[in-house]
């Protein structure tokens, strides 16, 4: 399996379709090809070798697009970086993934100026924005320009293709290393149920940084599809693009679907062409979906449970299972085609059925591990399976329900947010004596992040101040929305441990769920 067989494939059979649509730009399979096979030549040229990274800093584009598969084309692995995380957060994931060449758009050339100099080893800058490229950095449609194409390098299978950098409770970003092969099952297992195909139109507005984007644009590529893709998410542009494109496929998370049905000329668009739309990070409420139904009623939903370390979809609540009728609109759905999945008791001992458990997936989607961790990947790996940290239990029928998270993450709209990355912020403030960070419900983000913290004997401390504190270390959604400043001691179990589940406890209050 090789995940850049699609471009040739798609090459051969109709090279002037349209591959990709940014903005005025189309480009067809053979123009897309040859620009994917000159960047590939000029990684090559900067010194990207087998297995060498090469790291992307910038808003969604064609070019941002090209890099992704060039970066497979060239031998290499592509290591998208989260432009969401601060420049610290930057720093330490470049120093983790050492990438040969960075490529860079307008946006974040002040970002990248101020954290090269913390790299051991400065990459090779490509400048690939719309004004002129800075002094030292290469010009990215220059140099496109000026190389000649190369033949794909034919790696594929177990071979790493990408880096994608998750938080973690340690409070440290972790590389998931996904190969050809994890990412091309994931695009065979979900291609029924999605509609992928040759004649598929795919939105793509997500940060593809995130696996959840970039794994429909992989998926879109092996079948040959057609990419549209937005810089960013902006309701009236989606609704725009969806018409002018007719666009037959798009992934949101349900905050973006509140958003899109909330703008004022909704119904001025046509949106006929839409046949599926993906979801994912949250359920979503049924009062959302019926008015979803109700603007959009030849439109099938489908939410996906997964993560990054499985490259990442694990189960999907397809268009059929959506009817109301069957009860089933509070779950996951159920496991997809070459996934094996399990319930297991802290002994990793399978659980019967309703009974919650930890979530564990097994198969050929599953990460080749985390980069430069050993000892995180034999935790997360052993025996075998995946250990997800996620509770749930499958119900008589065999669908998933998530109830919990055994390990201490919030999402709130559609990001992970481990807790211990924002106590590890806020513990650095020289004021703050302990505190604890968990989710609170949501009606907008599904969750929120919010804080409790005891000020040191003799400070002062205020909630703004430790918001601004951890603004200043870390990316603005991992930080709290609210801080409660108290004045005892946070409660603590028998061995000294904070019982964050007391404090979270009335929150959660009368919700069958413990996680939005």
């Amino acid at each position: 399996m090789r995940l850049t067989r699609g471009i040739d494939r798609a090459r051969q059979i109709r090279g002037d379709a349209t591959a990709l649509s940014y903005g005025t730009l189309n480009l067809t399979w053979h123009q897309f090809g040859d620009r994917v096979a000159r960047l590939a030549s000029v990684l090559r040229s900067l010194g990207t070798g087998e297995g060498d990274r090469t790291s992307i800093l910038a808003h969604s584009s064609h070019r941002y697009v090209e890099a992704l598969h060039a970066a497979l084309w060239a031998g290499g692995v592509a290591a998208p970086v989260n432009s969401r995380f601060s420049r610290a957060e930057i720093a330490e994931m470049l120093r983790d993934c050492a990438p040969k060449v960075l490529i860079i758009d307008d946006a974040f050339l002040a970002d990248a100026e101020a954290v090269l100099p913390e790299l051991p080893e400065r990459p090779v800058l490509l400048h690939a924005g719309e004004e002129p490229a800075p002094a030292g950095w290469l010009s990215y449609e220059a140099v496109l320009a000026a190389t000649p194409p190369i033949e794909d390098a034919g790696r594929g299978g177990d071979d790493l293709a990408c880096l994608f950098y998750t938080g973690g409770t340690t409070g440290q970003a972790k590389g998931v290393m996904l190969s050809h092969a994890n990412l091309c099952t994931n695009a065979l297992n979900i291609s029924g149920p999605v509609g992928l195909g040759e004649h598929a139109i795919h939105l793509h507005c997500g940060p593809l940084f995130h696996l959840a984007a970039a794994g429909r644009v992989f998926a879109v590529t092996v079948f040959g599809g057609q990419h549209v893709v937005l810089p960013r998410f902006d309701p009236a542009e989606v609704l725009r693009a969806i018409a002018r494109h007719r666009v037959t496929l798009a992934t949101f998370v349900p905050t973006m679907i509140n958003s899109l049905l909330a703008e004022p000329d909704l119904e001025a668009h046509d949106l006929s062409s839409l046949r599926t739309i993906s979801y994912g990070a949250a359920p979503m409420p049924e009062t959302l979906q019926r008015r979803l139904m109700e603007v959009l009623p030849r439109c099938g939903l489908l939410q996906s449970y997964g993560m990054t370390e499985t490259s990442p979809v694990v189960t999907m609540l397809t268009r059929e299972m959506h009817d109301p009728a069957l009860g089933k609109l509070n779950s996951a759905g159920r496991a997809i085609a070459n996934v094996d999945l399990r319930i297991a008791d802290p002994d990793d001992r399978p659980v019967p059925r309703g009974v919650v458990g930890e979530i564990q997936v097994r198969g050929p989607t599953v990460m080749l591990g985390y980069w430069h961790r050993p000892d995180l990947t034999e935790a997360a790996l052993r025996g075998g399976w995946m250990h997800t940290g996620d509770g749930g239990y499958l119900d008589e029928d065999g669908y998933l329900v998530v109830v919990d998270r055994l390990k201490d993450m919030i999402v709130s709209g559609g990001e992970n947010v481990y807790s211990a990355e924002v106590e590890n912020a806020i513990h650095r403030h020289p004021a703050v004596a302990e505190c604890a960070v968990f989710g609170i419900p949501d009606p907008v983000w599904g969750e929120a992040v919010h804080a409790v913290v005891v000020a040191k004997d003799g400070e002062e401390l205020t909630s703004a101040a430790v918001i601004a504190h951890c603004r200043s270390l870390i990316a603005g959604y991992k930080c709290p929305k609210a801080v409660e400043i108290q004045a005892e001691l946070l409660p603590r179990s028998g061995v000294g441990k904070i019982l964050k589940s007391a404090l979270r406890a009335p929150w959660w209050a009368d919700r069958a769920r413990r996680i939005n």
